[in-house]
């Protein structure tokens, strides 16, 4: 009887350890994925945090910035043309006369985007 009561308890064991190294096992490839999400999401937000500080441009192909359509419509209307102009070299005298039929708000509006789009020297 005794003996029987011991490879109960043996069988008993060796289940438990069984059971206990496949949960741990388990537990090991949890943590390993759980390591690989957050080294993704650590990559994700470098990538998120270094486009925050980066000044905010509209490259194309050619890799010159550009302004949107309805503010290079706009310049059109007033006889400025952006086409032939190289970064930086408008000059803000020049383009009030240019400008000088618009309001206010529009021509602070037009400023702003030609200096974001480095045109504005």
């Amino acid at each position: 009887m005794e003996m029987e009561m011991n490879e109960d308890l043996g069988l008993t064991l060796g289940y438990t350890v069984d059971r206990l190294t496949a949960a741990a096992s388990l537990l090991e490839e949890t943590m390993q994925r759980l390591e690989e999400k957050i080294a993704s999401a650590e990559q994700k937000l470098i990538a998120l945090e270094a486009r925050a500080t980066t000044p905010a441009t509209i490259p194309t192909a050619s890799g010159r910035k550009t302004l949107p359509t309805a503010m290079t419509t706009l310049l059109a209307k007033q006889g400025v043309s952006l086409e032939s102009l190289e970064p930086g070299t408008i000059a803000a005298g020049s383009l009030d006369a240019a400008l000088s039929s618009l309001s206010l708000e529009q021509r602070f509006a037009v400023k702003a985007q030609l200096l974001r789009a480095g045109l504005l020297g």
